[in-house]
C-alpha cells in the first residue's frame, strides 16, 4: 500500500518520535509513505486568522505537489492540525470557485495548479484501522501490553468538522481504543477523548490553557490511566511538556506520560523503545513501562523543560 506522506514541521522537531515512530510501525504493516518533495508547513492554526488567501495558498501549495508528483492519490497527514488544514482547503476550493481561482491565480507564480478533489487527504490513524485492519494489526502483535492502563485521547481535530470524510465518531471516538484492546492493552474509559487540549493558548492565557490541560490530566487520572495515547504533536505537547506547569499551578502531581499511538503500537510489535523516540518525553514513561517489562535504556533519559538556543519566540498577546 503506497500513499503520499505530509510529515508537517511538527514531526521534523518537538514530534519526531511521532515520526519515527510512524515509519517504524507503518514499514512492519506494509504501509509504503513516499514523503512529497518540497513540502512547505501547513500554516499550523493562526494563520488562517490572519490573512486568508495566502493562508489557503500556503496550504494549496502541498495539495498541488502531491498532485503532481503523483506517488499516489491519497496523501497521509499524521499530524491532526496538518489534517485539518488540508483537507479544509481542499473542501474549500471545491465548493468555491472564486477561492480555487484565486489560490490558483497565487501557486502558478510557482509554476502549481492544484485541481480540488484530486488528492485525498487522510490521517494516519485511519489507514491504520481501515486499510491495514485490526486483525493485521493483531498477527503482528510479539509483546502484548498487557497490564498497561492506557487513555486514548483523539484531541479536537481529527475526528472533526470532518471536511475529508468522517471516520470515526465525531463526540465518542472509538478506533483507536478498539486498536489498542488488539494489542493487549486495558483501555481505560476516557469521557474527554474528544476534547480540546487548548492549542496553543499557553501562548495567550496560560490561566486558561492550564486549566483545560488539567482537565484532561484529572480526568485520565481519575480512570486510574498509566499513560495518555494521543494522534496530534499539538496534544502531546501540551500535556506533557506543560504538566509540571499545570503541577506548579494547581498545586497537583500528576505524573501520566503522554506517547504517541505509533510509539505504543511499535512496542507491541517488538520494536526497541528507542528506535520508537521514547525517552524523548518530558514525563518520565519509564514507570508505565515498566509494568509491561518494557526497559528503556538509560541514554534514552527524559529531556529536561528549557528553552533552546534555536528556538524562536512564541507570539503573546501583550497585557492590557
Amino acid at each position: 500500500m503506497k500513499y503520499g506522506y505530509y510529515p508537517g514541521c511538527s514531526l521534523e522537531r518537538n514530534a519526531a518520535a511521532y515520526h519515527q515512530s510512524a515509519m517504524a510501525v507503518a514499514g512492519l504493516l506494509g504501509i509504503d509513505l513516499v514523503e512529497i518533495d518540497d513540502w512547505n508547513c501547513c500554516g499550523a492554526t493562526e494563520y488562517f486568522s490572519i490573512n486568508l488567501l495566502p493562508a489557503y495558498a500556503l496550504v494549496a501549495r502541498n495539495l498541488a505537489l502531491a498532485q503532481d508528483q503523483g506517488v499516489s492519490d491519497q496523501l497521509v497527514a499524521p499530524c491532526s492540525a496538518c489534517f485539518l488544514n488540508l483537507t479544509k482547503t481542499d473542501r474549500y476550493m471545491a465548493e468555491s470557485p472564486k477561492l480555487a481561482a484565486d489560490v490558483n491565480e497565487a501557486l502558478a507564480a510557482g509554476g502549481l495548479h492544484y485541481t480540488p478533489g484530486s488528492v485525498r487527504v487522510r490521517h494516519l490513524l485511519d489507514i491504520i484501522v481501515n486499510d491495514v485492519g485490526y486483525e493485521v494489526v493483531a498477527a503482528r502483535v510479539s509483546k502484548p501490553l498487557t497490564g498497561l492502563r492506557v487513555a486514548a485521547y483523539y484531541g479536537c481535530l481529527v475526528v472533526r468538522p470532518g471536511y475529508g470524510g468522517v471516520f470515526d465518531d465525531p463526540e465518542h471516538p472509538t478506533t483507536m481504543d478498539k486498536l489498542f484492546r488488539v494489542l493487549g492493552a486495558e483501555v481505560v474509559d476516557f469521557p474527554m477523548r474528544a476534547q480540546c487540549c487548548g492549542g496553543h493558548m499557553t501562548q495567550i492565557s496560560q490561566e486558561v490553557a492550564y486549566e483545560m490541560i488539567r482537565r484532561l490530566l484529572k480526568n485520565a487520572a481519575d480512570y486510574e490511566a498509566d499513560v495518555i495515547a494521543t494522534v496530534c504533536p499539538m496534544c502531546q505537547l501540551n500535556l506533557d511538556a506543560y504538566q509540571a506547569n499545570v503541577n506548579q499551578f494547581f498545586r497537583t502531581d500528576y505524573m501520566i506520560p503522554v506517547l504517541y499511538f505509533t510509539q505504543l503500537m511499535g512496542l507491541a510489535f517488538g520494536v526497541s523503545p528507542v528506535d520508537l523516540g521514547i525517552g524523548k518525553e518530558f514525563v518520565d514513561a519509564r514507570p508505565a513501562l515498566d509494568k509491561i517489562g518494557v526497559a528503556v535504556p538509560s541514554n534514552g533519559t527524559p529531556r529536561k523543560a528549557g528553552t533552546s538556543k534555536e528556538a524562536l519566540p512564541m507570539p503573546r498577546l501583550e497585557e492590557e
